[in-house]
């Protein structure tokens, strides 16, 4: 009999129900709308971190008496194992990041970098703590892959040391509100590494020894094309009988690079100058050098460049040392690398030949400006 009723309601339109009005017809769609579901929860960091594996080895020809200072250049000819370096780095959780370098070459094994950084700090403020290169210049806090040549400058191993200036410490950092990007770094570290081994290990004996560190760094977009970082440093490293000494460091990067090229065209000019007093009885031991460095990237895996340095130190001779390179990148993962050198002393003038190979697997970030 349904069929009935319903075809007696159609015939007599006064006995069906009134229609709904708007406001009730909503009401009526939310009272059966199923339940909103609860917002998601904040996913858990991932408990794998960011491997790359780096090797770096070289070959290498000295006309005469090599006289390398830093830790990972070819010290005299035939080959160089300069390093196997492995990273790891990741998210601990929404307020720390860790990272740790664990470097592998023929004399053992070495904890480069190994530290926690914060992520969530108010007013532009971020702080690192465990062992890190101090920032002091700008090649310092690069690893050897980030280098434009083969070898250290000779100011860098001559005033920071062969395997730079680092320790273990806490540092603190703080980006300025204005129109353009100025960061200053504060940081202090144990004297462990760097300048006079001989007054930082007179200094440990007698309890800690601090380096404190600072830097002033500025970034300068003109356009897409071309751009500009400016920094200035300065430490106070141990010195003898309890002293301290100055060291003061500046440096430039200029980058070109035509955002519009489809090639990886690209030239960048770098240059550090650096000078360290000590200290001593009589005049103060003053030490002093800089370099300048031009690299052209003119083709996707071809790059070129040229460096001068000068070095001065007061206890040695000055020295000139001119380097050239051709660099091929067969992958964003490979480079081989020639390097023809000239080392002007004041009794000797040492030609040098390397040829360098650099490959690495793994997840390994963009290097910074």
């Amino acid at each position: 009999m349904r069929w009935f009723w319903t075809l007696l309601v159609a015939a007599h339109p006064a006995w069906a129900q009134p229609a709904l009005t708007p406001e009730e017809q909503a009401a009526l769609a939310a009272a059966f709308a199923e339940p909103a579901a609860p917002p998601a929860a904040p996913a858990a960091p991932s408990a794998n971190p960011d491997i790359a594996l780096i090797l770096d080895v070289a070959a290498a020809w000295f006309d005469g008496e090599p006289a390398q200072l830093g830790g990972h250049d070819p010290q005299e000819t035939g080959f160089t194992f300069q390093q196997l370096e492995l990273t790891l780095q990741h998210a601990v959780d929404p307020y720390l990041a860790l990272q740790a370098n664990i470097v592998f070459h023929p004399e053992g094994v070495e904890v480069e970098e190994a530290f926690a950084t914060t992520l969530a700090l108010p007013g532009g403020l971020q702080a690192r703590a465990g062992r890190f290169l101090n920032r002091v210049g700008r090649q310092n806090t690069q690893h050897p892959h980030a280098w434009a040549f083969v070898d250290q400058p000779l100011v860098l191993g001559a005033l920071l040391g062969g395997e730079g200036s680092a320790g273990v410490g806490v540092e603190a950092s703080w980006l300025a509100p204005l129109p353009w990007y100025l960061v200053l770094y504060a940081s202090v570290t144990g004297a462990e590494a760097g300048h006079d081994h001989e007054a930082a290990a007179e200094a440990e004996a007698e309890g800690f020894e601090a380096l404190p560190t600072a830097r002033l760094e500025q970034f300068f977009p003109f356009n897409d094309d071309w751009s500009l970082s400016l920094g200035a440093s300065a430490q106070l490293p141990p010195a003898h009988d309890g002293d301290r000494g100055q060291l003061y460091a500046a440096d430039a990067y200029l980058r070109w690079r035509p955002v519009a090229s489809t090639s990886r065209l690209a030239l960048s000019w770098q240059t550090e100058a650096l000078v360290r007093r000590l200290p001593e009885e009589g005049p103060t031991h003053e030490d002093r050098g800089l370099y300048t460095q031009l690299v052209l990237d003119f083709a996707e895996r071809w790059q070129v460049g040229g460096r001068t340095e000068w070095l001065d130190e007061a206890e040695g001779d000055a020295r000139r040392r001119h380097s050239a390179q051709v660099s091929f990148f067969p992958s964003h993962f490979s480079r081989l690398r020639l390097q023809l050198g000239l080392d002007e002393r004041t009794d000797d003038v040492v030609p040098s030949a390397f040829l360098a190979l650099e490959t690495l697997i793994g997840a390994h970030g963009a290097h910074g400006f």
